[in-house]
């Protein structure tokens, strides 16, 4: 019964909530082993109530022996909760729901690149000659992309030219359960993607390509969100640099906001559903001018 209520429960979040496919393997991911534990423990104790809180208490004390992080329970729990508003819509279901305790964990700040190592990522690699290459000049516009309007990888990936508004310099751009937002390039970036737009057509010309996404992998197919990792992991190498899609993203709002952005604007721009999302950032400043201050200030403490 359960695995059927999983399965339910995914098909109403991918249809009627328009969750991503990521999103939904995630709950996949979390929740499958919590069904299949429940369902062979009441194969075992038939006689047992089906929400008996032992069972949950067992199944979150074999994670931890496990060695899984509170974290990962943090994020199970999250899930299950989730699920369980469902089975609440479901009479059949209601005798399987648990009272869910608050699991606490260490909130890790995003991973950013300060301005300075962000400046690297472009020094010099606007004028090289290899550029009119098109896999080159493809990598380099993914980067100045992903950092100059903070969107995410897989919606770098799904970019068409028609999501391109050349008078207004924006992009139209398909986010979280399927909200598009529009957000702004600036005046350096777009030259940068128009040069790229030239070097396309010619790419596309050579390969004989009728795709209408702005990213295309060596055949003229749509490059994959995995590709987009692989490029920006490469670029960031050759500059010395450890970098991922969502660094730069985060470096995007951090940066914004140590320039003095409004936060609301860095929500709207990033595609938030909420502002608590978009106030960690708040902290990501707040830990910079920390250790600013501790190995600055004669009176902050700090050995040197």
């Amino acid at each position: 019964m359960l695995t059927k209520a999983l399965q339910e429960f995914l098909n109403y979040i991918g249809n009627e909530r328009s969750y991503s496919p990521r999103t939904i393997d995630a709950y996949l991911r979390d929740l499958t082993p919590w069904v299949d534990f429940l369902e062979e423990q009441l194969k075992l104790v038939p006689s047992s109530r089906p929400n008996d809180p032992i069972f949950l208490r067992m199944y979150l004390r074999q994670k931890s022996e496990q060695k899984m992080s509170n974290r990962s329970l943090a994020r199970f729990i999250s899930a299950l909760s989730t699920f369980q508003k469902f089975m609440s819509t479901k009479p059949k279901l209601r005798n399987y729901m648990f009272e869910l305790p608050r699991m606490k964990f260490d909130n890790k700040l995003p991973a950013f690149l300060t301005q300075n190592d962000t400046g690297k990522l472009f020094d010099g690699t606007e004028k090289s000659a290899d550029r009119q290459k098109y896999p080159l000049h493809r990598d380099f516009l993914i980067i100045a992309l992903l950092y100059a309007t903070g969107i995410r990888r897989e919606e770098a990936a799904s970019l068409k030219l028609n999501d391109i508004d050349d008078s207004a310099r924006t992009l139209s751009v398909l986010g979280k359960r399927n909200k598009v937002r529009v957000v702004p390039i600036g005046d350096s970036t777009f030259e940068d993607l128009e040069a790229y737009l030239n070097c396309r057509q010619e790419f596309v010309d050579d390969k004989e390509s009728s795709s209408r996404y702005l990213f295309l992998n060596r055949t003229g197919q749509r490059l994959s969100v995995r590709s987009i990792d692989r490029v920006v992991k490469k670029f960031g190498r050759l500059k010395g640099l450890d970098v991922t899609p969502h660094m730069l993203r985060h470096s995007f709002a951090t940066h914004l906001l140590e320039n003095g952005a409004d936060l609301m604007l860095i929500k709207e721009v990033l595609g938030h559903a909420s502002l608590s999302t978009t106030q960690q950032y708040t902290h990501v400043t707040a830990e910079a001018m920390k250790k600013v201050y501790k190995k600055a200030h004669p009176r902050s403490g700090s050995s040197k």
